[in-house]
């Protein structure tokens, strides 16, 4: 799937204390500590996520309980097929990306300022063009991203994932 991104004026936010150091930390995190960590993080520029980066979703807002935990070890395992995403800036407010799927050589075309990805791409299949994602630095090459659903009725947050270089 393809995402167009789009970077809001860079701004410079707060960071949170104790600032986990990898994905593996951030994913010992439930929702209100990652949404913590997400207020406090600050927006990347397109050059700091130029390329692969490595993805993990880290948590969901919508399931919970035993289902949520089997989702979550799902997402932990190797088996997960997400593998992350890919950036190709097209200047400094502008660019695009993809989401990696199945193997990392196998490319799938696909209240805060964040960097704002958007999949309401004409290339995406119907049911992917209603997710946005928002993404947050929180230290360099460590990224917090929220995944929202956009529904008639409003966007929902569906998950937290984690990007890091």
């Amino acid at each position: 799937m393809t995402s167009t991104t789009t970077a809001v004026p860079y701004t410079k936010v707060a960071s949170a204390p104790r600032t986990p150091a990898s994905l593996d930390a951030l994913l010992q995190l439930d929702v209100p500590a990652l949404a913590d960590l997400y207020a406090g993080a600050r927006v990347p520029r397109l050059e700091d996520v130029k390329g692969d980066l490595r993805g993990r979703m880290l948590a969901t807002s919508v399931l919970r309980g035993r289902v949520a935990n089997l989702v979550r070890t799902f997402a932990s395992s190797d088996s997960f097929p997400w593998r992350g995403k890919s950036f190709m800036p097209k200047g400094a407010l502008r660019g695009d990306g993809i989401n990696r799927v199945i193997r990392d050589r196998w490319h799938r075309a696909g209240d805060f300022d964040a960097l704002q990805l958007d999949y309401d791409n004409r290339d995406n299949p119907f049911f992917i063009r209603p997710i946005k994602d928002e993404m947050r630095e929180l230290s360099p090459g460590l990224w917090l991203g929220q995944a929202y659903l956009q529904l008639p009725h409003g966007a929902h947050l569906a998950l937290y994932f984690g990007l890091a270089r």
